[in-house]
């Protein structure tokens, strides 16, 4: 049996992560690149005596190190050597697609081209002569249709042939770019290989290339032998100042457009034929009319919006309810088989109520995964960056800003972290700071179930508006910071916004089922894990240290004079009420040794300041926890509220307790939803902005988005209070 390390790369959008995903289905992991916060996914799939495993590279342009994506796809590649590289390009944009292959074959490496999206190849009436083309390229090519499978079989046989034949030899392809370049290039071709400078990792021409391409990357490899780096710079320089006085343009646009011509001539030559101009308005072009349609398109995105929350309370009310009472008859069991101390405190209280507060939204969560997975595979997510431009410019963002606004929440359930690494793909420094700084206000999955318990206990009525106003409101205020942020901080003209819109497509039921169960599953892992760890720490810091003997001892006394009086009477109305007066004693003595506590203590010291936006110590305890980790909040809750709550013995949703608690009411319910929408990032979120900016734009947000949040929280709550 062989065992073959292969890497799927390709643009954006041309379905290479749906074909890495039909072929490898559930045996995939995903982690991060070494030292880099890039999602590295990876799956192995057993085929004809062969184990390939697959490594799926972050979709890129280009192999010059403009994005951290092209880097980290280009040190793969180089570093890790895979047999070989499944090129997979959108067969509909083959002439654009090709410009990424084209570099692969520069570098060398073993390359087969998977056409993929054939189906839509044939819908539009294109003929593409594959014999040719893999001719012309001298490299396999073949169709596939990733979201169905076809041509899967295949490809699976030419990857195990072409890696046998080529056996990880690479084979460089050399283009000619010119009368003005190619001299320079072979000089500068020469001294790499006299020198041996780099060419243990690149080809020789291939690095003189990235010299001319400006490619800074390679410039800091460079400086290892300075003085060759030197050499070939000057050449570099003084072949610029040529190319901007005789062509005026410059080495690296000239390169592109002899790439460009490379491609453009091969494709003449009968490889594609293309239908008649009037046949060509296909679907998506009849989509598009409507879908981003100036009052059309974002009247239809807001309904979809609001449709999409109608659909997941609609669906997930019952499952919810279930999982709800399984974690309060595990309560009840735990109780009634744990003697009362300290172990059945944390079992019950800190770990039941606790994690499973936040893991009963799982049902929810998934709903809005499952609508999520559909609209990105259908295409129609980048329609809304698209339309979202015009607007995102006015507030000094750029249309690329959209993508990481919607990966970390912005239709509900995704996630900060990669939202802010999603930002790696704006040119424009000042424009990817502030997309960074302001793509945590995004409802995000860990501040879902927060919302979902607060809409619960005060607005169970109205739960889709409710949810669609956060979301509309986590829009407006990023905006609004954004154009702050860009007015004063990070001042500077917006740049150009270009995108290609992919065609859309139907998803196929694995494709989203994947793409559902990958988000799904790190919540529930994180739910068990992050979440189990904050529950139980949280859960010390809310029982210890214990009341003193004498707090005890006062307790107890009046609890016997409570049931010396109960066993001695015989009215009924009399046993009733002082029944109630023992249970509010326990309940006093619960809320009295959890007011003791280390965490209880740090939540009453903030409550004079807190409660001017409605939040009492309680609440304070939970968005101090909240900062680990957003889903720490309900965790917190249900913790705090198991710990001092008088109808212990019956399984209460934490919904209920809250509504009962008479701290709270609307207002501050609404003052709590806005002020976890938009105070301090997680920890996790802190981290990667502190290594996509600095430290200091980090901290800068920490505490920014904190004083935005409680002054709008106070605001509202004040307003509320006195409205009511």
């Amino acid at each position: 049996m062989t065992d073959n390390m292969i890497a799927f790369a390709g643009n954006p959008n041309a379905g290479k992560t749906t074909l890495f995903n039909t072929i490898t289905g559930s045996r995939q992991h995903v982690g991060n690149y070494p030292g880099i916060t890039v999602e590295r996914k990876e799956g192995s799939v057993q085929y004809k005596d062969n184990k390939l495993n697959i490594i799926d590279l972050p979709g890129c342009y280009s192999l010059t190190a403009y994005t951290q994506e092209e880097l980290v796809a280009r040190q793969v590649l180089v570093d890790e050597r895979p047999s070989l590289v499944v090129n997979v390009v959108d067969a509909t944009k083959l002439e654009r697609h090709l410009y990424l292959t084209v570099q692969f074959l520069e570098l060398g490496i073993p390359v087969i081209l998977a056409l993929n999206m054939m189906d839509d190849v044939r819908s539009k009436g294109i003929t593409i002569d594959i014999p040719a083309l893999s001719q012309a390229l001298d490299c396999p090519a073949i169709s596939t249709v990733a979201r169905s499978g076809e041509g899967k079989d295949q490809l699976l046989d030419q990857i195990i042939d072409t890696s046998s034949a080529r056996a990880g030899k690479w084979k460089p392809l050399k283009l000619s770019y010119g009368p003005d370049i190619d001299p320079a290039l072979d000089k500068m071709e020469q001294i790499i290989a006299d020198n041996a400078f780099l060419t243990d990792r690149y080809p020789a021409r291939w690095v003189a290339i990235k010299y001319l391409e400006g490619d800074e990357n390679l410039h800091e490899q460079g400086e290892q032998s300075a003085e060759t780096s030197q050499q070939l710079i000057k050449i570099a320089d003084d072949l610029q100042v040529h190319c901007q006085k005789t062509l005026n343009s410059f080495p690296e646009a000239i390169i592109a457009d002899y790439r460009y011509g490379f491609i453009h001539s091969l494709l003449r030559k009968g490889v594609i034929t293309m239908p008649s101009v009037e046949s060509r308005l296909d679907i998506t072009d009849n989509l598009d009319k409507v879908l981003t349609h100036k009052v059309l398109g974002p009247s239809l995105m807001m309904f979809l919006l609001y449709a999409m929350f109608q659909v997941t309370f609609a669906l997930g009310d019952y499952p919810m309810q279930l999982l709800e009472a399984i974690f309060g008859f595990m309560a009840d069991s735990a109780t009634a088989i744990i003697p009362e101390g300290h172990l059945q405190s944390l079992i019950v209280s800190g770990i039941i109520d606790g994690v499973g507060g936040v893991l009963s939204f799982v049902p929810l969560i998934m709903i809005m995964f499952v609508m999520i997975a559909f609209l990105e595979d259908s295409g129609y997510m980048a329609r809304v960056a698209y339309m979202m431009d015009k607007v995102f410019r006015i507030f000094g963002l750029h249309g690329s800003s959209v993508m990481p606004f919607i990966i970390s929440g912005g239709i509900a359930g995704g996630c900060a972290v990669p939202g802010v690494m999603a930002a790696r793909t704006l040119r424009s420094p000042r424009e990817k700071l502030a997309t960074i700084l302001t793509a945590p206000f995004m409802p995000c999955g860990a501040k879902i179930p927060v919302f979902l318990l607060l809409i619960g206990a005060f607005f169970a009525d109205h739960r889709p508006l409710i949810m669609f106003s956060i979301t509309l409101t986590a829009w407006v205020m990023a905006l609004i910071v954004a154009k702050l942020l860009r007015s004063t901080l990070i001042r500077g003209e917006s740049t150009p916004f270009v995108m290609e819109l992919p065609p859309y497509r139907w998803p196929t039921v694995q494709g989203v089922m994947i793409h559902t169960w990958e988000r799904t599953w790190e919540y529930i892992k994180k739910a068990g894990t992050v979440i189990l760890a904050i529950s139980i720490l949280l859960w010390v810091a809310m029982t210890f240290p214990s009341q003193t003997a004498d707090q005890v001892a006062v307790f107890d006394s009046q609890r016997e004079v409570l049931e010396q009086q109960l066993s001695q009477s015989t009215d009924p109305d009399r046993n009733q009420t002082v029944t109630a007066q023992l249970e509010q004693l326990g309940q006093q003595q619960s809320m009295e040794a959890l007011k003791n506590s280390t965490a209880g203590r740090m939540g009453v010291m903030l409550e004079p300041i807190s409660q001017l936006a409605g939040f009492n110590w309680r609440t304070n305890i939970a968005l101090i926890g909240g900062v680990a980790a957003k889903e720490v909040i309900v965790s917190t809750l249900g913790t705090a509220y198991s710990i001092g709550d008088s109808d212990a013995g019956e399984s209460t949703s934490l919904a209920m307790r809250i509504a009962k608690d008479p701290t709270w009411s609307k207002s501050a319910a609404i003052s709590a939803i806005l002020f976890v929408l938009l105070y301090a990032p997680c920890f996790v979120t802190i981290v990667v902005m502190a290594r996509e900016s600095s430290w200091k734009w980090a901290c800068f947000a920490l505490i920014f988005n904190t004083t935005i949040a409680f002054a709008l929280a106070t605001l509202v709550y004040q307003i509320g209070i006195r409205i009511a």
